[in-house]
């Protein structure tokens, strides 16, 4: 860990800033989740400052969830929260792929399930309809990422039981039948994870997942094709919502 001069002039910014800048750097260059920080003693001798000043620094990284205080062990680095944009166009490969992460998106489990009153409501197809139901996995950098849950009709789409074993689902609709998907809605919420997502997002049973259940529709027909109930680990991800259509629409 480099040293770093504290300035204390005329104009310059507060001391318990500068080492939350500092420290922030550091972190970023030097360390990797679940590596722990040096002691506040040592950190505030090597810096020149009081217990007090490091503390208030070292608050702020907490805040914003940099690192975290745990009895026992210290200052431990946490992971670094992934940022999803939500609107009508999201497409997740490409989303990341501008960030210049890599991802995966893994095949879990394939079924036919039938359809109960809420998801039928949702695709607009009869209550007892044969549904296609996917699970499954996206990765970003090498870490679980979020878990879906797809459902889709059997009659429109049965390439999909048959052929689909991965990747992009909504790029595989629009190699198979020339259908391009828009998110028509999502309604997001914060709920305790199942077993399910904990095993497989590698989370604890005690962090809540960040669930949004989505309908994703026929540009142009505006047809129902896809209900999602996707979760991501909440301390790991961060979803923006982009209100511009909205605004288009009321002007």
């Amino acid at each position: 860990m480099s040293v770093y001069p504290i300035y204390r002039g005329e104009g310059s910014i507060p001391v318990y800033r500068q080492i939350a800048l500092w420290l922030k750097k550091e972190v970023s260059g030097n360390y990797i989740s679940g590596d722990i920080l040096p002691s506040e003693i040592e950190l505030a001798k090597r810096l020149g400052v009081n217990r007090h000043t490091l503390r208030r620094g070292v608050d702020e990284l907490v805040c914003e969830g940099v690192v975290e205080r745990r009895h026992g062990v210290g200052v431990i680095v946490l992971e670094k929260a992934h940022n999803y944009s939500i609107n009508p166009q999201s497409r997740f490969t490409e989303a990341f792929e501008a960030l210049g992460c890599a991802t995966e998106s893994n095949l879990i489990s394939k079924k036919i399930i039938i359809a109960n009153d809420v998801i039928s409501t949702k695709l607009g197809v009869p209550v007892g309809s044969q549904l296609i139901h996917l699970e499954t996995l996206r990765i970003v950098e090498q870490k679980p990422f979020c878990l879906i849950s797809h459902f889709l009709s059997l009659d429109n789409f049965s390439l999909v039981l048959d052929d689909y074993h991965g990747g992009s689902l909504h790029g595989f609709l629009k190699e198979n039948y020339s259908i391009f998907l828009e998110r028509k809605e999502s309604v997001i919420s914060a709920v305790l994870p199942t077993f399910e997502d904990t095993a497989h997002l590698l989370m604890p049973k005690s962090e809540p997942v960040l669930k949004s259940k989505s309908i994703n529709a026929e540009i142009g027909t505006g047809r129902p094709v896809e209900y999602a109930i996707t979760r991501f680990r909440g301390s790991t991800s961060e979803l923006t919502f982009s209100f511009n259509d909205i605004n288009k629409k009321g002007n």
